[in-house]
């Protein structure tokens, strides 16, 4: 049975998604498969035909493999758009994006990548569209949301920067539905010689209509899912348990 104060908070929600103008832009979420995560987010998963930002916490290539387990997980081609060809395509496939499904686009600068990025949202029929830019100004993300709006294309802005000055800008205020941060985290542990599934930290810093969140996770699998460490599992039935005996 739904609690009381759940409905309470569903329903504030509600209100404040249609006061800013929606909390999910229509056309339906793409859930994590993580309870931790799918509760925090308005109607259970990432919003889809809207923008949503992903940095690194000093981890380029874990917040590259976050993106691209979410757009392994969407229907039909991906669009890759880069400043610089650095991008390590083996990478992709490991969180479930095989190069047959991304079309890569060396665009040369920030600008070229959001211009890239807004005529693939604009087109539609693309399962994602991702671009890796340092910067991402108010007017540029408001276009970028509102093309991913039009074509219900899921659309990720891949922040990455070089120096103190872009990483500042990460916290300028965006049109974002959400905003994450991923960071590389010890492996797990084996009881043999070698090197257990990487893990990440990912925070969601910002949410609209929905709450944040810090969770530590296993990297995305060949099908772009994430896991629950069976240590982390644990210590959360735990303190569940402990919260139920305590009333």
């Amino acid at each position: 049975m739904r609690r009381p104060q759940d409905r309470a908070l569903a329903e504030l929600r509600a209100r404040i998604a249609r006061l800013g103008g929606g909390g999910m832009c229509g056309d339906g979420v793409l859930p994590f498969g993580i309870a931790g995560l799918d509760r925090k987010l308005p109607g259970g998963g990432l919003a889809l035909g809207c923008l949503h930002e992903v940095a690194g916490g000093g981890d380029g290539a874990a917040a590259a493999g976050f993106a691209a387990g979410i757009a392994a997980r969407t229907t039909g081609q991906v669009l890759w758009c880069v400043a610089m060809q650095d991008l390590f395509a083996p990478g992709l496939e490991q969180a479930g994006l095989p190069p047959g499904r991304v079309i890569f686009v060396e665009a040369g600068d920030d600008k070229a990548v959001l211009a890239s990025m807004e005529e693939g949202l604009r087109h539609g029929g693309l399962g994602a569209v991702v671009g890796d830019v340092a910067r991402l100004p108010m007017v540029a993300s408001r276009r970028l949301h509102l093309a991913a709006k039009g074509t219900g294309t899921l659309c990720i802005a891949l922040r990455r920067w070089w120096g103190r000055t872009g990483a500042s800008d990460f916290g300028q205020p965006t049109a974002a539905m959400t905003r994450w941060r991923v960071s590389a985290l010890p492996s797990e542990p084996l009881p043999v010689a070698g090197i257990g599934r990487a893990r990440w930290r990912v925070e969601l810093i910002r949410a609209r209509a929905g709450e944040c969140v810090d969770i530590e996770l296993e990297a995305c699998d060949g099908s772009g899912h994430l896991g629950l460490p069976a240590d982390v599992a644990d210590r959360s039935a735990a303190q569940a348990g402990r919260r139920k005996a305590g009333g």
